[in-house]
């Protein structure tokens, strides 16, 4: 797999198509589990109630979907949507095996969702935004398709604000990260795209600006575990100015 002879878009597909299998298992080895106690986080703020609906974009293997499922019930409506069949047939088994029809998982791009506007009350991202060929332009689209007054919710990977700390934080994600990829899913090169994605990925101040500057208000920003990931929320408004 040659980066350098794909795009952006290209690369990342084939990264997740191939990790798929032990994707799961990854996400909670390399976050030492924080990532669930993340999610977490982001479900108390959302405080998702029955009845209610929710996109979830590049939803992986579905795990946010799912959670979401769980809140609104039967009679409420979840879309996962990802780019990534091979993430997305886990997400089936995992979906199925819990019982949760209301979630429907669909094979989309984060770059044009397939929905009308003003379709969704929460529209999520949860470790993908780094991911996407252009943020503002996925950002748009999930404020595109929420209700007036809806929540547009980005959990991401940041950057520890503590010079130490940023430092440590560093050295595992560069070093000793990519070499955990090799060993427990033999996957050197497509974890060694985990740091390069955060490189030139805005920090949680940036990315709060960004949210402002696509249109959504009362933005609010949460640094979790130190900064290694950040909690962004922003409303779409009522009525548009």
């Amino acid at each position: 797999m040659e980066k350098q002879k794909l795009s952006k878009a290209e690369y990342v597909h084939q990264v997740f198509e191939s990790i798929a299998p032990k994707y799961d298992l990854m996400n909670t080895l390399l976050s030492f589990r924080r990532h669930k106690a993340w999610r977490k986080v982001a479900m108390r703020k959302m405080n998702v109630q029955a009845q209610e609906s929710a996109i979830d974009i590049c939803c992986g293997t579905g795990d946010w979907a799912l959670s979401i499922a769980e809140q609104v019930g039967e009679k409420g409506k979840v879309i996962g949507l990802d780019f990534s069949e091979n993430m997305l047939k886990i997400g089936e088994q995992k979906r199925d095996q819990r019982g949760l029809s209301q979630v429907k998982l669909v094979h989309g791009d984060a770059m044009k969702l397939p929905y009308e506007e003003d379709s969704f009350d929460y529209a999520t991202i949860g470790f993908a935004l780094r991911n996407v060929p252009d943020i503002r332009q996925v950002l748009s689209e999930m404020k595109r398709v929420v209700k007036p007054g809806g929540m547009v919710i980005s959990l991401e990977l940041s950057k520890p604000v503590w010079p130490p700390f940023r430092a440590l934080y560093f050295l595992y994600f560069n070093r000793i990260l990519p070499a955990l990829g090799q060993l427990f899913a033999n996957r050197y090169e497509q974890y060694r795209w985990l740091p390069e994605s955060l490189k030139h990925f805005p920090d949680s101040q940036e990315l709060a600006k960004i949210f402002e500057e696509v249109g959504l208000h009362k933005v609010e920003t949460r640094l979790l575990t130190g900064g290694i990931a950040a909690l962004h929320i922003g409303y779409k408004r009522t009525t548009e100015v």
